[in-house]
């Protein structure tokens, strides 16, 4: 049998890449639009599955589901409420970012402010991934395949050399597909793996509430439904502690957290620059959000389910979804589904090295090379040639980063078997240092023509100092409420600064004419429809309906 789960985990594996290397061949990788950006010729559908296994991977099925293990349907919200901010994108943000023609976010910084704006704030997206985001999608990576195949045990080693054992293949296998594929490839291997996903993420819940139902699925629910009620509440009180999630930052530091992941997070916003047109990247992120609203059945019941059936057992809240997939799932199916989840892990890994890689090489690595470039054009007399070899050399470049961030991150990741608040919980703060300040410079850089490019300088260096003291002497206070005081904070210090100082000339967004803007025509009927949907399902969550 242990044969048979590893020939169906290498086979899935292995055909997943193939089909991608397949569907992608001929493509051109040496250009930096080719590497970077896909080309720009990303469809609705393939946007929406690489943002959607981009974001969902171990450390959401670990992490989300130990949260509800420990709590209650309250995590859901981190799911649920991204529809909102994925509307937001879709309308507010997208026109404007296709508009600019950029490759990242710190470009429409630049565009919007100046170049110091955007050097600062590609370094803290890339100390973010660097220090926090990479390290931990290989350790969650690592937890699941560690328990599902047993590596610790099998080869007598403690979980921690397991967890740099198996994340340094994760990350071989991340530094193939990103070097030589860039963007493209990760994205159609990411849309084979969602499929794969959303069909084993579900199977896992079914299958609980029949082990909970002692074989009958309708047991299972009756169980769920009628034993610990309280369970299926998604509404917290406002004083609610981490991990809970109290009601008030629905609509406050979570909105705004989300704001900034779904809608300036480059490695997230990086797939939908490599649109086609605003309507495809339109049709991509509103697709996004509809998954999202899928994703409470699949990331927070489990922890509910493993609660039934294993009570407080468990050590360690993070090894409620890796223990209730060895119970429940048939051991044929094992291969199959550790391949998938396999596929889950590289798709962020990947996701977040390319969009690493594009923020070192084009907005650091570059300018360096655009010096280079003058003199090659000003000596070689063949100007096409000269810019070809700086098109060529910035690829290059990237693929070396990433190769030395991917081994980097495989040194850290087994670290944060030591992380005290819960691995969602340590990721979720970590951006709390960086997160809100960048959201407030795009949105004053959307909405207002006159502050100028010290404003988010300012409010950057006042938001670290404030949230840095909130956490020596304001524990107690949900982290959350934090950024939802902070966040307001950082605008209103942008906008009095471009008050006291506003800028010489107002800014006037120019249209690099690099993809047609026509909206999607569908695009409101359909945003509204899924705004109401989450409406639904909190009203179902909640002391009205099935957790009174």
């Amino acid at each position: 049998m242990d044969l048979f789960v590893i020939i169906t985990f290498l086979a899935f594996t292995l055909g997943v890449a193939f089909i991608s290397w397949y569907k992608t061949r001929g493509s051109n990788f040496s250009s930096k639009d080719g590497y970077f950006l896909a080309g720009r010729s990303l469809t609705g559908v393939t946007i929406a599955g690489t943002i959607m296994l981009t974001n969902l991977s171990t450390e959401q099925l670990i992490g989300l589901t130990g949260q509800s293990y420990m709590t209650n349907m309250g995590p859901m919200a981190w799911e649920a409420t991204s529809c909102v901010a994925l509307v937001l994108m879709a309308f507010v943000f997208l026109p404007k970012y296709l508009k600019s023609g950029i490759a990242t976010i710190p470009d429409f910084l630049e565009e919007r402010y100046d170049y110091s704006t955007k050097r600062i704030v590609s370094l803290l997206f890339i100390l973010g991934y660097i220090l926090t985001y990479l390290p931990t999608v290989l350790y969650s990576g690592s937890l699941v395949l560690n328990q599902l195949f047993g590596i610790s045990d099998r080869l007598g080693v403690s979980d921690f050399s397991a967890i740099l054992i198996i994340s340094g293949a994760i990350g071989v296998v991340g530094i193939l597909y990103t070097t030589f594929g860039g963007l493209k490839i990760t994205a159609y291997a990411d849309t084979i793996n969602g499929v794969g996903l959303l069909i084993g993420g579900l199977m896992i819940p079914i299958l609980g509430l029949i082990a909970l139902g002692d074989g009958s699925f309708m047991d299972g629910i009756n169980t769920l439904i009628t034993v610990n009620p309280e369970k299926l509440n998604a509404i917290n009180p406002a004083n609610s502690q981490a991990p809970l999630v109290p009601w008030p930052v629905l609509f406050t530091g979570l909105l705004f957290n989300n704001l900034f992941y779904w809608c300036t997070n480059q490695a997230i916003v990086q797939k939908t620059f490599g649109a086609k047109n605003l309507a495809e990247a339109q049709k991509g992120v509103i697709f996004t959000g509809f998954l999202k609203l899928i994703g409470p059945f699949f990331l927070v019941i489990p922890g509910i389910i493993a609660f039934h059936l294993y009570g407080n057992t468990l050590s360690n809240a993070d090894l409620a979804y890796p223990t209730l997939v060895l119970d429940v799932l048939p051991k044929p199916l094992l291969g199959l589904f550790a391949a998938v989840l396999f596929g889950a892990i590289l798709s962020s890994f990947n996701g977040a090295l390319n969009s690493t890689s594009t923020l070192f090489t084009l907005d650091i690595y570059k300018p360096i090379m655009q010096k280079k470039a003058q003199k090659m054009l000003a000596t070689s007399g063949n100007d096409e040639v000269a810019l070809d070899k700086t098109d060529e050399e910035l690829v290059n470049m990237g693929r070396k980063f990433t190769t030395g961030l991917a081994i980097l991150s495989i040194a850290i990741a087994p670290f944060i078997l030591y992380a005290p608040a819960g691995l969602f919980g340590y990721l979720q703060e970590c951006f709390g240092f960086y997160n809100v300040p960048i959201l407030a410079a795009v949105v004053i850089g959307i909405f207002s023509k006159k502050v100028p490019a010290i404003a988010p300088k300012i409010a950057l260096v006042s938001h670290i100092i404030l949230y840095s003291l909130s956490k020596v002497f304001l524990g107690h206070v949900h982290f959350l409420y934090v950024l939802g005081v902070l966040f307001p904070i950082n605008i209103l210090i942008m906008l009095y600064v471009g008050k006291i100082k506003p800028r010489e000339n107002d800014f006037v967004q120019a249209d690099a004419g690099v993809v047609d803007l026509t909206p999607w025509k569908y695009a409101k009927p359909i945003a509204l429809f899924s705004i109401i949907a989450m409406a639904i399902m909190y009203l179902v969550f909640s002391p009205l309906g099935l957790g009174a």
